[in-house]
């Protein structure tokens, strides 16, 4: 079985402008492709689309679900890349509708730096019980992650907080074999 592990982080802004955060995201997409497992995005630019170069640049497979509802509407109104995935799904449901599509889809998510879409997508992932890795160190909202979750005075399962990329997702994969290894013959 190939996981499908979803990389969320802003798409513009400070994360963006930090070359160091951009390459972090383009390692944890190579590192996905290492292990196996396919990439999925929400089809958009910066951390996303870093972290889908970086699958490619390993020959693994990258999957994008659009806000938009056709690839012209994709390009055109939102303005999004088209390179860096082999398939690109165009849900029509805007920028949340895809967040709530993708999130779902995955079977686990990485938070990347971020900004407010990004905490939409780690919050479906959380209610979900979706295993997260969050990249520590990279800015944003995964500062306030931790105390989010401490806050919410909900259990999660899996969370993993890690600053290695190799390690984050190591970590995510082990957590999903575990998870999936009771279905193993089944799947």
């Amino acid at each position: 079985m190939r996981f499908k592990i979803c990389v969320s982080g802003s798409a513009a802004g400070e994360c963006v402008e930090n070359e160091e955060t951009m390459g972090l995201a383009k390692e944890v997409g190579r590192e996905i492709a290492r292990q196996k497992c396919i990439l999925m995005t929400g089809a958009t630019t910066g951390i996303p689309y870093a972290a889908a170069l970086g699958a490619t640049e390993q020959k693994g497979l990258s999957i994008g679900f659009s806000p938009a509802a056709t690839p012209a509407d994709h390009i055109n109104r939102y303005r999004l890349p088209t390179k860096g995935m082999e398939l690109v799904i165009y849900t029509g449901f805007g920028y949340s509708g895809r967040d709530l599509l993708l999130t779902r889809a995955a079977d686990a998510v990485i938070i990347i730096c971020g900004r407010i879409g990004t905490l939409h997508e780690f919050s479906v992932a959380f209610e979900d019980k979706k295993p997260i890795g969050v990249l520590e160190g990279s800015g944003g909202i995964t500062a306030d992650l931790r105390g989010i979750v401490e806050r919410s005075h909900k259990d999660h399962e899996v969370i993993i907080y890690e600053s290695d990329p190799k390690k984050l997702v190591a970590g995510l994969v082990g957590e999903l074999e575990r998870k999936y290894q009771p279905l193993k013959d089944l799947l």
